[in-house]
């Protein structure tokens, strides 16, 4: 008898000797599905969110809750004084849900609540699991849900949107810091002042940040506490879903930073002890916890926690309309020591008895889940292993995953910055790492992200110029560190979203070099937003170098994206020269020049290619850029052979010193 083997193994001949347990994954995922959807479909099994939780119904309010360890629960709120009366009191319905019905009068758009969950010899208050609006008190800093039911909901002007196939350029987004004053910012103004803005720099896709409530700002969303709820501090639910469907209106797709690896600890407005246990959400001992982020862990095992996060994601999908997610951490839910002191050098640290193979399923129903719902959605994955399969489809023994995040760029350009002097980079390490990836996955490359932006970092614009861009970024002020890291930020960039494996993302501000780091407001810094926000009036300001490189940015991504060069899979190397310095790749009709010594020009740099005529279509160079305007823009550039017409062609370019061409191949026109 033959022995079946999966399409990603067949691709990968190392794989065979882990055959069977990749096989083993996909028989306990389809197990798994089978137990909890019984024969239905994923999409109808993850709808807990229309039964759990607080509804109106035509005879008045339903609210549910599932806490198997409760003894009683009492609704109190600003429509009972707070108080635990018997009318507002839960009976059970077994297997730990609870339910409360109650009378149209009961309860009012606006009102505040809470639960009081009792247990043995115990109680506290809880915000309900799944309450969908959630809002602190100003005074007080307390949270409580709120019931949200206006006499208007807000009516969808693109309800059927359909997300295009094209490679994402994802332009990463907090709402709170996105604007320029220091303070917290609104889902309005995201959409009033950043969706135009995004869209004229030719972004095909935005990611949102920390959109899931959480207690603490400065946490940039990661410690979630309210899944289901809709960060109240920017704004309403309605806000957000004008801010998605005026998006979805500009043809901009928008994903969500999903939180399932962990969640807060907090007791009273999270998950944490939410029926007096540890284990109702979560594992029960260390295993539950998070050694590095002081957070619990999901027990991915529990069909009841599948339950939850499965209908966590087909809410966001159906409520807000948002088009996939970037999973957070994936990488501390695949492995039982979340990925900790581990190299990853081996094929057997991605099959071993180290991986969690209950999050190896959830990940498989997860992502299946989402084409059920949608079947042009995002799926990204943050993880930083590289798991095999991983970005590659459940039916050919992969996780699901559209893309992985290419975790490593960042980390590349940093150490190369940090460790080596401009005439100590090699063009061939850098073009192995820009194109280093499996054959069957796609990856979401970018130079940095909000991570590299964080206080205790430093952005790239940062590490290049430091103090001098304090004093030396009016454009008439003259300065050689600044000019080197100008034109090392166009370059870095240029190189990192041309050479993607599937998908580019920037982190909104760091496409203009936004001066110093983001530091949210905390006792640290005598709770200051003076940096947890975005100056765009130096973007714009025309007499800066940081207009620049703005410039610059909207220009490279609207050529990839016009040109949807992204969508050509292979990156293919015409020339790397390591003396020179000089690095040569094609994708598609585009050649992509660069050369990174940073003191010699050269002149007639012969580049082998066939016959062909090209035309400059982006320059880093150019005065509009910053650059010196050494390169003749306006010509075509015609391949010559060497000696006689049958011999290899070069085409010959003046390749100024620290500067990046690219030409598009045009067609000759034969002679009739």
């Amino acid at each position: 008898m033959k022995t079946y083997l999966p399409k990603l193994v067949q691709d990968d001949q190392w794989l065979q000797p882990y055959s069977g347990v990749i096989t083993e994954r996909m028989i306990v995922a389809d197990r798994k599905e089978k137990e909890l959807t019984g024969g239905k479909s994923l999409s109808d099994f993850a709808s807990g969110y229309l039964y759990f939780g607080l509804h109106k119904t035509s005879h008045g309010w339903a609210i549910r809750e599932w806490a198997p360890n409760a003894t009683h629960i009492y609704l109190v709120g600003t429509c009972n004084n707070w108080q635990e009366l018997s009318e507002y009191s839960f009976h059970h319905l077994g297997n730990g849900a609870w339910e409360l019905i109650l009378e149209e009068q009961a309860l009012h758009h606006g009102d505040l609540y809470a639960l009081h969950v009792h247990w043995a010899l115990n109680f506290g208050k809880r915000i309900p699991a799944w309450a969908t609006r959630v809002v602190q008190d100003e005074n007080t800093h307390m949270f409580n849900a709120q019931v949200w039911s206006p006499e208007n909901t807000y009516q969808w002007q693109h309800p059927n949107f359909i997300g295009s196939d094209d490679p994402p350029l994802i332009y990463e987004g907090h709402v709170g810091m996105a604007g320029e004053e220091p303070r917290v910012h609104t889902y309005n103004e995201f959409r009033e002042q950043m969706l135009p803005r995004i869209k004229a720099n030719a972004y095909n896709t935005i990611q949102l940040m920390a959109i899931p409530e959480h207690p603490y700002y400065g946490s940039f969303g990661y410690h979630v506490s309210s899944f289901f709820a809709a960060s109240s501090r920017f704004g309403t639910p309605d806000e957000l879903k004008q801010l998605i469907d005026e998006a979805h209106g500009m043809g901009i797709a928008v994903i969500m930073d999903l939180v399932h690896s962990h969640a807060v600890k907090n007791e009273i407005e999270g998950l944490g002890k939410y029926d007096g246990t540890r284990f109702q959400f979560f594992h029960d001992g260390p295993k539950g916890e998070h050694p590095a982020w002081d957070s619990y862990c999901f027990n991915y095992g529990k069909n009841e926690v599948l339950h939850f996060l499965l209908s966590n994601i087909k809410y966001w999908m159906e409520e807000y309309k948002f088009d996939g997610f970037r999973f957070d951490g994936v990488t501390s839910m695949l492995y039982f020591n979340h990925g900790l002191e581990i190299a990853f050098t081996s094929y057997d640290d991605y099959f071993s008895a180290n991986v969690d193979h209950e999050a190896t399923t959830y990940f498989k129903l997860a992502n299946k889940l989402m084409k059920q719902i949608n079947p042009h959605s995002i799926s990204i994955a943050e993880d930083m292993s590289g798991m095999p399969g991983l970005a590659s489809p459940v039916a050919d023994g992969g996780l699901g995953f559209g893309f992985r995040m290419a975790m490593g760029m960042p980390d590349f350009w940093i150490k190369l910055i940090k460790e080596k002097s401009d005439d100590q980079w090699e063009v061939g390490e850098l073009f192995y790492q820009l194109t280093s990836k499996r054959l069957e996955e796609k990856v979401v490359s970018y130079a940095e992200s909000h991570d590299q932006a964080l206080v205790g970092d430093k952005t790239i614009i940062f590490r290049l110029i430091d103090k001098e861009m304090y004093f030396s970024m009016r454009k008439d002020q003259p300065n050689m560190i600044v000019d080197r890291g100008i034109a090392l930020h166009k370059m870095i960039r240029l190189a990192t979203a041309s050479a993607a494996g599937g998908a580019y993302l920037n982190f909104m501000g760091n496409e203009f070099g936004h001066p110093e780091w983001i530091d949210f407001p905390r006792e640290g810094n005598n709770w200051s937003y003076n940096h947890a926000r975005r100056i765009w009036s130096i973007a714009d300001d025309p007499v800066l170098k940081y207009h620049w490189l703005y410039d610059f940015d909207r220009e490279m991504i609207s050529l990839i994206n016009e040109n949807k060069i992204l969508t050509v899979p292979s990156v293919d190397l015409v020339l790397e020269n390591k003396p020179d310095k000089v690095l040569a790749y094609h994708r598609g009709l585009f050649l992509f020049v660069f050369n990174f010594n940073p003191t010699q020009s050269f002149t007639d740099y012969g580049i082998p290619l066939g016959a062909g005529k090209y035309k400059i279509v982006l320059s880093t160079d150019s005065g509009r850029f910053g650059g010196y305007d050494r390169v003749d823009e306006e010509i075509s550039y015609y391949t010559l052979p060497s000696s006689g017409v049958g011999s290899q062609h070069f085409l010959n370019l003046y390749l100024p010193a620290r500067t990046a061409l690219v030409l598009k191949k045009i067609d000759i026109p034969k002679a009739k």
